[in-house]
């Protein structure tokens, strides 16, 4: 059973789309279930200033996503790597045990796109 703040984000995710020319971009892939989650951020100095997602998945997969991309928005980019599996479903007042894993993708996906920006930025990229 999934709580109202699931379903909420599920029925009304937020930041839903794609950046135009992102400075990261981050996907992941459960094989298992069939969830795909990619992450577009824009980051403003060392902030990201723009988290938007694409999600094919089921509903918890989508409710994740909607979370991720609030609890990063505006967060330097340390502060949004901190963002855990854990902290994701705690903050959905929960997921069941066989949904857990979607709260794996969406901080994966959010890191990777963070890993994206920064791997960019070495190889002397814009900003």
């Amino acid at each position: 059973m999934y709580s109202e703040k699931v379903m909420e984000h599920f029925m009304n995710p937020r930041n839903v789309g794609e950046i135009e020319n992102p400075d990261g971009v981050g996907e992941v892939g459960n094989p298992v279930c069939g969830d795909i989650m990619t992450f577009y951020i824009k980051v403003n100095g060392n902030r990201l200033e723009d988290v938007k997602f694409k999600t094919f998945g089921c509903g918890a997969a989508i409710a994740v996503s909607s979370m991720v991309s609030e609890m990063a928005m505006g967060k330097t980019l340390d502060e949004a790597k901190k963002i855990t599996p854990r902290l994701v479903a705690e903050e959905l007042g929960g997921l069941p045990q066989n949904k857990f894993h979607c709260s794996n993708l969406g901080a994966q996906a959010l890191s990777k796109a963070i890993d994206n920006y920064r791997k960019k930025q070495a190889k002397g990229g814009k900003k």
